[in-house]
């Protein structure tokens, strides 16, 4: 039990039992948070068929593990989905690349973003949020904001600055983020096409209306990837990192850093928007936050060294990660058929497993509605296997979580130490699935200081 009072933030409801047809494909449209029941969050697996569709939910530790570990060469392909979303900007890009090509570029992709080379990054990420800290100093007391926004142009500026380093001009920049934005908002409903099986070949509207954004990006990219490689920015941007590697042309290093900006540009803001949202509704984690970044820091930006002393900042944005997981939604089809920890599992079934799910589920977690960041302290039992998956898992886990979860805690801790953020009477954050789990369209807040 707790010490604090119960706080559990905004989710959908859940209805009991199986729903119409018409109504599950009106709330999957809306969002796939929409469509689980009650049972979805207790059971080991949900077994169900939507029109001609076979679709199978696994939900416990053995089965997680069978699909993304033991027996991934049997589930390595992602759904249509993601490819007809993204490959128009990614071409071949890791975050949706299968078999040699994803083998031939994960190690330099890997090898850029490691943990080991996090203290590097560091003053990157420092100086980028105490920017944003200095920024946010000069607007008045009590400045009505939007979170979500904020943290987009932030996570944005932090993003291009480490994957194209001094290259990156601050026009290239806006411009780059700009697009993006639109690109993010004109592709990031759900594809019910390609999620009912329907086949690959059907037209996709929205991937002609992208075309110019893509294009845009396209062209801002190769301009600073040729200002890199000719040499006129000498520094460690992570382009130049991966530069060097076999196989890396310069197609290949453009797919690669706009599948890293993709990657991480959505999830951190959004991680970074729902965490200041828990606080501003949990004022006893607040005030936790507040007296570990007053003890630690004591007025100093924050350095590689004390991340470790900051158990309280981690656990916060970790907490957050659980109840809204970037992607909460992880699916592959099944190429044959197979079987999943004693389930038979037919040809083209699409196989799901869901962080939304898992990371809520009865059997995995006390009060798992709750908020309650103490789960994720030094001395509190960590997870079991396979039941936190805020970042994938497997061979495919992402290989930006250590730079995703610093950059979060930096930024966090950068800007907790000084400023707090307030909700706005009537509006309140409400998980929304697109590409990503976002909280709306917007996060209204007040800016106070401390």
């Amino acid at each position: 039990m707790s010490d604090h009072p119960v706080y559990e933030p905004p989710r959908p409801a859940r209805h009991v039992g199986r729903l119409p047809l018409t109504e599950l494909l009106a709330r999957a449209r809306r969002s796939l948070l929409e469509v689980w029941n009650e049972g979805a969050f207790r059971n080991e697996v949900v077994n169900t068929k939507v029109l001609h569709q076979r679709i199978f939910v696994f939900n416990m530790p053995a089965a997680i593990e069978a699909v993304f570990v033991t027996q991934l060469a049997g589930f390595e392909r992602k759904l249509p989905q993601l490819r007809h979303t993204l490959e128009p900007l990614l071409g071949d890009g890791l975050l949706i690349s299968d078999g040699p090509v994803w083998k031939a570029r994960r190690p330099p992709v890997q090898a850029v973003t490691h943990a080991s080379r996090m203290a590097g990054l560091t003053p990157e990420m420092t100086r980028t949020a105490v920017e944003w800290r200095a920024d946010w100093s000069a607007r008045p007391d009590g400045t009505p904001i939007d979170a979500l926004e904020e943290m987009d142009r932030f996570t944005a500026g932090l993003l291009g600055r480490t994957i194209f380093g001094s290259a990156l001009t601050s026009e290239a920049a806006a411009e780059l983020s700009a697009a993006f934005a639109l690109y993010e908002a004109r592709v990031g409903r759900t594809d019910l096409i390609s999620m009912l099986g329907l086949t690959d070949f059907l037209p996709r509207i929205r991937g002609f209306g992208s075309r110019g954004e893509v294009r845009r990006i396209h062209g801002v990219v190769d301009r600073l990837i040729g200002v890199i490689l000719d040499g006129k920015a000498g520094e460690t941007s992570l382009v130049a990192a991966m530069a060097g590697a076999p196989g890396m042309t310069r197609g290949a290093l453009r797919n690669e850093a706009v599948s890293l900006f993709v990657a991480g540009h959505q999830t951190m803001a959004n991680t970074l928007a729902w965490a200041w949202f828990l606080l501003s509704e949990a004022p006893w984690a607040e005030a936790a936050l507040h007296a570990e970044l007053d003890a630690v820091l004591g007025g100093r930006d924050p350095a590689f060294e004390d991340l470790p002393e900051l158990p309280y900042t981690r656990a916060v944005i970790e907490e957050t990660l659980r109840l809204y997981p970037p992607l909460p939604l992880l699916a592959r089809r099944a190429p044959e058929d197979t079987e999943v920890t004693g389930i038979d599992v037919p040809q083209g079934s699409i196989v799901m497993v869901s962080p939304w799910i898992v990371h809520r589920h009865e059997r995995h977690w006390e009060a798992p509605d709750e908020f309650r960041p103490e789960r994720f302290l030094p001395d509190a039992p960590p997870p079991a296997p396979y039941t936190y998956l805020p970042f994938s898992l497997g061979p495919r886990i992402c290989t930006g979580q250590h730079f995703g979860l610093q950059a979060a805690m930096i930024c966090l801790a950068t800007l907790g130490a000084r400023f707090r953020l307030r909700g706005v009477a009537g509006q309140r954050a409400f998980p929304t699935y697109r590409l990503t789990l976002r909280p709306g369209e917007s996060l209204p807040m007040i800016l106070e200081r401390r």
